[in-house]
């Protein structure tokens, strides 16, 4: 493993280091009015490991709702990583698979972002570079959900400060940087495109199933636009 390779990989995900701060913080200020403890909190980081899961699993251990509701819930909101490590795996097609495993366990929509970034730049990204990013997004999620979960205790109404709206301002930060990108690498209409049969493809879905589900099918479905359109 070459260390400069994992320190720049870290150092490049210190936008989303410092986004984990602000989101870590609320997940963990909103865990206390669930009566998850610190313990409990960092338990849920370490394994779970999922901001919006752990947003709704606190949403669900508040109702009252049962482990498997919570489990089977869970499952389906990270359902997306799936989408994620598999496009990933090809990125590191000479990576052995325990290394791809080890990728794939620590990866999430932030370090996925960060990693599209760095491809469009440099098309061998190293798994060394990998490692850095992941792990240095993993700490700082566990550390400031921890963090927050301490602090919480000495806010009496949290929900009041819209706290919960802070993983969704981070999506759209991580998404505007993605998008800057990959204007400078691709047409403005192939991006429009794709954009607007995500877009089409939730709304329709929405309607019918739940909304786990339609971002997943709308995500294949973007998928599939942008190789017919790539291919052209």
């Amino acid at each position: 493993m070459e260390q400069s390779l994992v320190r720049e990989g870290a150092i490049d995900a210190i936008p989303t280091v410092l986004g984990y701060a602000s989101i870590g913080l609320a997940c963990g200020i909103v865990s206390v009015n669930s009566g998850i403890s610190p313990l409990e909190m960092s338990l849920m980081s370490l394994l779970v490991y999922a901001g919006s899961a752990q947003f709704v699993m606190c949403a669900m251990v508040l109702a009252g709702a049962p482990l498997v509701s919570i489990a089977v819930t869970v499952f389906f909101v990270n359902l997306r990583h799936f989408l994620l490590s598999l496009h990933t795996a090809t990125m590191f097609q000479n990576n052995s698979l325990g290394s791809n495993l080890f990728i794939g366990s620590f990866l999430t929509d932030e370090s996925y972002g960060v990693l599209l970034r760095k491809h469009l730049e440099d098309a061998a990204v190293s798994p060394d570079w990998m490692y850095g990013n992941n792990l240095a997004s993993y700490t700082a999620w566990v550390l400031f959900t921890v963090l927050g979960n301490l602090i919480g205790s000495f806010i009496p109404n949290p929900e009041g400060f819209g706290l919960d709206f802070a993983l969704v301002a981070m999506f759209v930060g991580i998404f505007a940087g993605q998008l800057e990108a990959m204007a400078r690498q691709l047409p403005l209409k192939k991006i429009g495109l794709i954009l607007l049969s995500v877009f089409v493809a939730y709304v329709g879905l929405v309607m019918v199933v739940s909304s786990y589900i339609a971002v997943l099918v709308a995500t294949l479905i973007g998928c599939f636009v942008g190789v017919m359109v790539d291919g052209k």
